[in-house]
């Protein structure tokens, strides 16, 4: 059977662990590869060698450190169809999809190469008789990320080519889900003009976590995951006095007004609750039709039915597989909460089968109306093809129910209304909004601005009340449509503190 590999001082060895974990296809239930829980001396050789290479690449001209994000960037894109292909056979999104989860991760290395103005300090002449002062970026030293299955390609970008290019080393620890990705960004790391060791990939669960949260040549961590995960992590890392965030759940609304255009919600609020099977921290999981919009109802049913799911390789599957038999089970769990609490299944995708997978962990689209705030569809994270729908009489009552929400990840509202709008990115506690845009996902060089339950890190270490310390910040994208009445037609994005 096929064991993977770790990257450990420069060179892909295997862990003399007897612990494994099966990393299986989502279409077939195959074993793809076993993926080994290390060995404590083995995570410890992983940290000294990064420790070791950051004490000599802190001091690399920063030039030499760009010219190697420039190297991956290249490699990233002549190596794209590769890479797309081994993300959807592990993780089981279409071809397109994984295309763009790579896309989006090289974007975050291009903007790495902005760092020499990014990594600029400052200087004040004369701040007392004689005295002048001057301010340095300099980097931490190793610094550990820790990566979800649903993006197997974005998130390890988002992470160490912006440490690294900082003058950090770094050490990633994917998802034992969805590892091979990792590793094939790691080989075509190593192509480029960086030192040995400068970046190491570990494999394990809870246990290898927390040999990386206990270290104490490591100083700083990121993460992306659940809420639970990510509120352990934190909490850990801090309790040792590191530096973390935490990147966890979401419960994202979209609001549609009745003067919205109707076919392009409906595209928007499809592709948005369906794509990558729910599988995305910025689906939307919840839509509230606001007055006469509920008119809209019938055409997101009529036009769902003919969505379905399917192979990477299918150019008709509109998305692919859950990650794994447990998550379709326990999603199965959900809906019958949802129904035995009283909300309408009002289209139903368990039970579909796809032909030539009869082991796929396959569900079609499945919408809940009738739904309210107390049930357990609307209250827990799904990460599925699901859908809730809720019915009110007014914006006011949408931003309420969204700005009650635990969580604060992102949020939208379709309408042709500019005071519709505008009062809603000034009134809602969500850190990421789109104005008749779906899934508002800024660009590398804008901030991902989950708040709330969303978030976990530094911005929340004086608590909410402490406004004098820091500002939160909201990302908002807007995209206006014609309004032959008013015959307003513009689109800018903004960014409010």
């Amino acid at each position: 059977m096929n064991k993977l590999k770790a990257l450990v001082d420069g060179q892909f060895i295997e862990s003399k662990s007897d612990k494994f974990v099966e990393s299986l296809s989502p279409l077939t239930g195959e074993v793809l590869v076993r993926v080994p829980c290390m060995l404590k001396n083995e995570i410890d050789r992983a940290v000294h060698s990064a420790h070791k290479a950051f004490l000599e690449y802190r001091d690399t001209p920063i030039m030499t450190r760009v010219r190697a994000m420039l190297q991956y960037q290249a490699l990233l894109k002549e190596n794209l169809e590769q890479l797309a292909t081994i993300l959807a056979k592990e993780q089981g999104k279409t071809l397109d999809d994984a295309k763009g989860d790579i896309v989006r991760g090289y974007e975050v290395v291009e903007f790495a190469c902005s760092a020499p103005t990014l990594l600029m300090g400052e200087t004040v002449e004369n701040v007392s008789k004689g005295i002048n002062t001057f301010s340095y970026k300099q980097a931490l030293g190793v610094c550990a990320g820790i990566t979800p299955f649903n993006f197997p390609g974005m998130i390890p970008l988002w992470m160490f080519p912006l440490a690294i290019v900082c003058g950090n080393a770094f050490i990633l620890k994917p998802s034992e889900l969805v590892p091979q990705t990792a590793m094939r960004l790691a080989e075509l790391f190593l192509q480029c003009d960086v030192p040995k060791g400068i970046l190491q990939v570990v494999h394990g669960q809870k246990e290898q976590v927390d040999m990386l949260l206990d270290h104490p040549l490591i100083k700083a961590y990121s993460f992306v995951g659940s809420p639970a995960v990510g509120a352990y992590i934190y909490s850990r890392a801090s309790a040792n006095l590191k530096r973390a965030q935490a990147l966890v759940g979401a419960k994202n609304h979209m609001v549609i007004m009745p003067d919205a255009d109707e076919e392009k919600a409906v595209n928007a609020l499809i592709g948005s609750s369906m794509g990558a099977a729910g599988q995305r921290c910025m689906a939307t999981s919840v839509v509230i039709f606001v007055g006469e919009a509920k008119k809209f109802i019938k055409t997101l049913l009529d036009r769902l039915k003919s969505v379905k799911p399917g192979a990477y390789n299918d150019p008709k599957a509109a998305y692919g597989p859950l990650i794994s038999n447990e998550a379709l089970e326990r999603v199965k769990k959900i809906i019958e909460s949802g129904i035995e609490e009283g909300a309408t299944l009002a289209l139903d995708g368990r039970g579909i089968t796809i032909e030539g997978y009869p082991n796929g962990n396959w569900l079609g689209p499945c919408v809940f109306t009738n739904v309210n705030t107390n049930m357990q569809i609307y209250k827990k994270e799904i990460f599925a093809p699901v859908l809730c729908v809720l019915e009110v009489q007014t914006l006011n009552e949408a931003i309420n129910i969204i700005n009650t929400n635990e969580f604060g990840n992102g949020t939208s509202i379709f309408t042709n209304s500019l005071s519709a709008s505008s009062l809603f990115v000034k009134e809602i506690s969500v850190g990421q909004v789109g104005v008749n845009v779906p899934i508002p996902v800024p660009l590398p060089f804008f901030s991902f601005t989950g708040w709330k339950g969303s978030f976990y890190g530094d911005l929340h270490a004086y608590g909410k009340q402490a406004v004098t310390f820091y500002t939160e910040t909201k990302t908002v994208t807007q995209r206006y449509f014609t309004n032959e009445k008013e015959n307003i037609i513009f689109n800018f994005e903004e960014k409010h503190s």
